[in-house]
């Protein structure tokens, strides 16, 4: 390897489109679930889903089986942007940290491992968040438009700052999973080796670990940063007497709870979960393979 390995960017990207497109449905239904029950949203205030596999099935009857991919392109541009700068710049911060000790990186130092990850996770998710924006509004189904027109249609009402709404809770997330999942994906395969090696079999057991530590700690911060992704602030919009719009991440926390109770923030856990492992497993096995390549 040179000193300049672009190799973790191309894998990275490149594994996390291919777990996108697995497990795609699986996000529209955690989405749809986290908007639903909004008192302060007229749009949303309707419970039309008793649970996953209701929205699931109610979508696919109601607007087509198409509409459970609705979004995949903003989702795979995401991948493309968030997935190889997050996986790239972990990997290569890591593996710059690891040559600088004493042990030359042969024990996983899980502190410095967390805060790699944490850096490159909240970065690359602030970097790719108007593709976020993008996803969320085509799942929820109020924008049924391509990815240009949907585009250009938040631009011209919401401006540059619709592009990013959300960007602070999106971001929190974003680091939150990134410093649970990795440094736990890394430390799992590397105990499991003892006895599995470095096989596939150890990719799938390390990554499913790995997901449900990060599903417990992040649910929160994604059903806040969905729900401030879907609402709409038009440009020199001024709130009419009894309309409520979120001011930020603790306003829509504290009103979340306030109007809905603690459990609301974990709507939609079970197909974070149910993404997260799929998606992980996917991804790190893919990862795995693509390193083996080269």
């Amino acid at each position: 390897m040179g000193e300049r390995d672009w190799r973790p960017f191309i894998y990275g990207g490149l594994a996390s489109i291919v777990a996108e497109f697995g497990t795609f449905p699986i996000d529209t239904t955690k989405t749809r679930l986290q908007i639903q029950g909004q008192k302060v949203d007229p749009r949303h205030v309707e419970l039309r889903y008793s649970g996953m596999v209701d929205c699931f099935v109610k979508t696919s009857q109601q607007e087509g089986v198409k509409a459970l991919y609705c979004g995949i392109w903003p989702a795979v541009l995401r991948q493309a942007t968030y997935g190889t700068i997050k996986f790239g710049t972990y990997y290569s911060l890591k593996k710059a940290l690891a040559s600088r000790r004493a042990d030359g990186g042969a024990r996983e130092h899980v502190a410095s491992n967390t805060a790699c990850a944490a850096l490159a996770g909240g970065l690359s998710s602030a970097i790719a968040n108007p593709t976020d924006v993008l996803k969320v509004r085509m799942q929820v189904g109020d924008e049924k438009r391509n990815i240009v027109r949907c585009f250009i249609s938040i631009y011209e009402a919401e401006g540059v700052r619709g592009l990013w709404r959300g960007v602070g809770p999106t971001s929190q997330r974003a680091a939150v999973i990134a410093a649970v999942e990795l440094p736990v994906y890394d430390a799992c395969k590397k105990r499991l080796a003892v006895t599995m090696g470095d096989t596939p079999v150890n990719h799938f057991v390390s990554s499913l670990v790995a997901s449900l530590g990060s599903a417990v700690a992040s649910t929160p911060l994604d059903v806040i940063r969905t729900r401030l992704m879907n609402q709409r602030k038009l440009k020199g919009h001024i709130a009419r007497p009894g309309e409520i719009i979120y001011k930020g991440t603790t306003d829509c926390f504290l009103q979340t709870v306030r109007n809905e109770g603690f459990p609301a923030l974990y709507k939609g856990f079970v197909p974070t979960w149910l993404r997260m492992g799929p998606w992980n497993i996917i991804f790190f096995v893919t990862y795995e393979q693509l390193k083996q390549l080269y």
